[in-house]
């Protein structure tokens, strides 16, 4: 039977139609620099689209990235740009784009995990990602502010700087800081172009970005935070200014506390709002750590496409030596029992045919792979089954991170 929707990947001719036909489906517009900014960013031979006729109404794509996982770095499939149009939904389209997406992944053998960051929560778990990374949207009130006596704010100084000077500056920041942040991507030059991307129609009623960078005595800029002003109507106090932090990031305790003093020192702008880890420091910092209100919200999820690889080229707290039984219905070549041992650098997991310790799917590996997420949370949820007692207590240990995970980007995780 002909596939009334056909795959294949997308021509460069047809990247533009295809962009504004993933983009309609999140209800926004292209414009000619976002289509040629995104068109850098994209791999065409890791595109997909389902097509009627000579019309794309689905697509994907991947993103070749480096992904910072605890105790090492590992390529991963970053996947984004993902949709059906509203007129071609319930056919199995999407199921088939993730099927031809994960499968390349797989065969190529490069990647041995996929990750995204979905609009919609319900949707991926079917496919086997697991939520790795958690954030926290956090509203602070800024007159509420108030530092710990004795904080240390170091001899630093905060600064800002225009578009072209900080760029360079907040780069090579970013990427000191991302070696040793579980979650955290790596980002090449068409990367932060997109991410930085600021015409006034993609702001959101907010000012254009900020650049605060924090530089030492010494010259040396140990951190940075991107902000916006936004005036924003609160229905008890009427107007209200918003500083709204993009994202910040430092190399020190003193770099992070003097650019949230910076921050807290903004004039006519009560509150600030800011996505940050779930271990954020900055409510310790505080003498009214209820200045800080927080809401946890799910971040990055990940799918492990290679079982073996993907739990070798990680590290692990605790010594470990686990059979796990997984099931993968939608990538079948992942089912079966995976010895995992590990200590210290050594890490292996091999295929074998032992009694199996613990059992569960690729998207409770894919939600416990980067520290976060527990495997006993997700056994408390009934998602992992204890098959040898202690096994399960050992597992979650060794998987702990020492600190929460955070994926610091954006919403289309590959772009940003």
């Amino acid at each position: 039977m002909t596939d009334p929707h056909p795959l294949r990947t997308v021509t460069d001719a047809e990247f533009d139609a295809w962009a504004r036909m993933i983009a309609d489906t999140y209800g926004a517009d292209r414009t000619d620099e976002e289509l040629a900014n995104q068109r850098a960013a994209t791999a065409l031979d890791r595109t997909v689209a389902a097509f009627d006729g000579d019309t794309p109404v689905g697509g994907a794509s991947v993103y070749a990235r480096l992904l910072t996982v605890p105790g090492a770095v590992m390529p991963v499939a970053g996947v984004a740009s993902v949709g059906v149009a509203p007129t071609h939904r319930r056919r199995g389209i999407l199921t088939s784009m993730m099927r031809r997406l994960l499968t390349d992944v797989y065969e190529r053998g490069d990647e041995p995990i996929a990750a995204l960051r979905p609009t919609e929560a319900a949707i991926y778990g079917r496919f086997g990602y697991g939520p790795a990374t958690r954030g926290s949207l956090l509203r602070c009130e800024r007159r509420s502010l108030r530092f710990r006596p004795g904080t240390d704010f170091g001899d630093g100084t905060v600064h800002l700087v225009d578009r072209a000077r900080a760029r360079p500056l907040i780069e090579e920041v970013y990427d000191r800081v991302r070696g040793g942040s579980v979650g955290w991507p790596d980002r090449d030059d068409s990367h932060w172009t997109v991410r930085l991307f600021d015409e006034p129609y993609a702001r959101d009623g907010a000012t254009s970005l900020r650049f605060a960078v924090h530089r030492e005595p010494d010259g040396r800029v140990t951190g940075y935070a991107l902000y916006r002003h936004k005036t924003a109507w609160d229905a008890a106090s009427g107007s209200a200014g918003v500083v709204r932090v993009e994202e910040l990031a430092a190399l020190s305790l003193p770099a992070y506390a003097a650019l949230w003093r910076f921050l807290a020192g903004i004039d006519l702008m009560p509150w600030i709002e800011y996505e940050g880890a779930v271990d954020e420091p900055l409510p310790h910092l505080l003498v009214e750590a209820r200045a800080v209100r927080s809401t946890v919200v799910d971040r990055l999820w990940v799918r492990p496409v290679d079982v073996g690889r993907a739990l070798a080229g990680r590290r692990y707290s605790a010594p470990l030596d686990l059979v796990l039984d997984v099931e993968d219905d939608f990538c079948p070549w992942n089912t079966g029992r995976h010895r995992l041992q590990a200590d210290g650098d050594a890490v292996t997991c091999e295929r074998t045919t032992a009694p199996a310790d613990l059992r569960l799917t690729p998207a409770e590996l894919g939600a416990a792979f980067l520290g976060g997420t527990t495997l006993a949370s997700l056994a408390a949820a009934g998602l992992v089954r204890e098959l040898r007692p202690g096994a399960l207590a050992r597992a979650t240990r060794a998987f702990r991170g020492d600190r929460e995970s955070f994926y610091p980007g954006g919403w289309a995780f590959p772009l940003y």
